[in-house]
């Protein structure tokens, strides 16, 4: 099996190097490509077939997978004069990881199809922790015989695998849980402010809580990084802001009022300001301090 699938994989930042190293280390042969070349260099070193661009990784690939930054990445590696659309093979199936528009998923999956060829939408949650761990939530959007075939690859970057529906579904899935990690995000900084401010040790108060109704991910996993004044991105700042516009974009589109949403945007928005862009997402914290004078834990 591993043979007959061959894979590609263009983008190599922090997650998308480790969910290829993943399948690399499940025997699959990979070509891969990365706007800068020493990003994957790892992967390279380990055996993987560089490719000049992301047509040329397609030419070589049955399975192409992307994950990359923006929106406007994700149109150009796929559109581009260069991109995958331009380099793929009749049968091949195309899955974009990164979370992106749910209307940009169907235009993909439509030229996809014109060229004989299927595209899903999967975007991912869990972080570089789910990522090194190959415990990440995957959402998948488009046909149901593209996601079967692609699925036994997913099983080595993910625990948990949901087809969510046609193209599009799994971006508009990714949206609901990047507005449940908003309101969870300005919630676990909050309660770092206010613990701190009212002169409590947030160690024991993180042992209370994480096991209790208000446990959740972004406590357990973030919330100790604040502790150690750790704003190393697992996710970056400008990155949420992204998801956090796709998803307000698509609220107004929908007649929605998202004003929750809309508070965390602005937070964030001057953290970026504050040149807190290159972030994690638990950088939040910085913002609240700076808001209330608050002096950071020494």
């Amino acid at each position: 099996m591993n043979q007959l699938q061959r894979i590609g994989w263009i983008g190599t930042g922090v997650m998308g190097s480790l969910m290829c190293g993943h399948l690399m280390d499940h025997g699959y042969p990979m070509t891969v490509y990365n706007r800068s070349r020493e990003k994957a260099a790892s992967l390279i070193e380990r055996g993987a077939r560089w490719a000049e661009t992301p047509a040329e990784v397609a030419r070589q690939s049955d399975i192409i997978f992307t994950m990359v930054g923006l929106p406007s990445d994700v149109r150009e590696v796929y559109f581009g004069e260069n991109g995958v659309l331009a380099g793929v093979k009749t049968g091949a199936v195309l899955v974009d990881m990164t979370t992106s528009e749910p209307t940009l998923a169907v235009e993909i999956s439509k030229a996809a199809a014109d060229l004989g060829c299927s595209a899903l939408d999967a975007p991912v949650s869990g972080g570089d922790v789910g990522a090194r761990n190959a415990t990440l939530s995957i959402m998948v959007g488009g046909d149901a015989r593209a996601m079967a075939r692609v699925e036994p690859l997913l099983a080595h970057l993910g625990r948990t695998i949901v087809h969510q529906g046609p193209a599009g579904a799994g971006q508009h899935a990714k949206m609901c849980n990047q507005v449940v990690i908003a309101g969870t995000m300005i919630g676990v900084c909050e309660a770092m402010v206010y613990g701190h401010r009212a002169g409590l040790a947030m160690e024991t108060v993180l042992e209370s809580i994480s096991g209790g109704a208000a446990g959740c991910w972004s406590l357990q996993n973030l919330a100790p990084r604040i502790l150690r004044r750790d704003f190393a991105p697992g996710f970056m700042v400008e990155h949420f802001i992204k998801d956090m516009g796709i998803a307000l974009t698509e609220a107004r589109r929908m007649s929605l009022a998202m004003p929750g949403l809309a508070l965390v945007e602005q937070l964030y928005l001057a953290l970026k300001a504050n040149d807190g862009g290159r972030l994690g997402t638990q950088a939040l914290v910085l913002a609240l301090e700076k808001i209330n004078n608050l002096q950071p834990p020494a």
